[in-house]
């Protein structure tokens, strides 16, 4: 498949982490999914009901990292790809979850888990 739908740079402030701290005072996260599906449908019908509507999904993801905290962002990017593969027009779905703000004694560019699911 070669047809996407992108979505990049989503923040949301969670309560994820192993330190307290991290539950108690939250962080922003950066989210990027990247959804596989065939798109000739919407392109013909020009109708938002024959593809996936990135804002709903986005809403979606917003309400999951913002939700209940989870130890590691492993189990919260495996709870986002799930929710991308609600939809049964997505045959595979990556999410990439980055946590600028970890907790990390030295200066670093980035800490993210990508996670990539397909259907069999």
């Amino acid at each position: 498949m070669t047809d996407r739908i992108t979505l990049r740079g989503l923040r949301v402030r969670g309560n994820h982490g192993v330190y307290d701290f991290e539950r108690a005072q939250g962080q922003d996260f950066l989210i990027d999914v990247d959804l596989e599906l065939d798109l000739a449908r919407a392109a013909a019908s020009d109708d938002v009901a024959d593809t996936v509507h990135y804002g709903e999904l986005a809403e979606r993801l917003v309400a999951i990292t913002a939700g209940e905290p989870v130890n590691l962002i492993e189990t919260l990017a495996d709870r986002l790809v799930t929710a991308c593969l609600d939809d049964a027009r997505v045959s595979a779905a990556t999410v990439t979850v980055h946590k600028p703000q970890a907790p990390i004694p030295h200066e670093f560019a980035d800490v993210a888990v990508t996670l990539r699911r397909s259907r069999p």
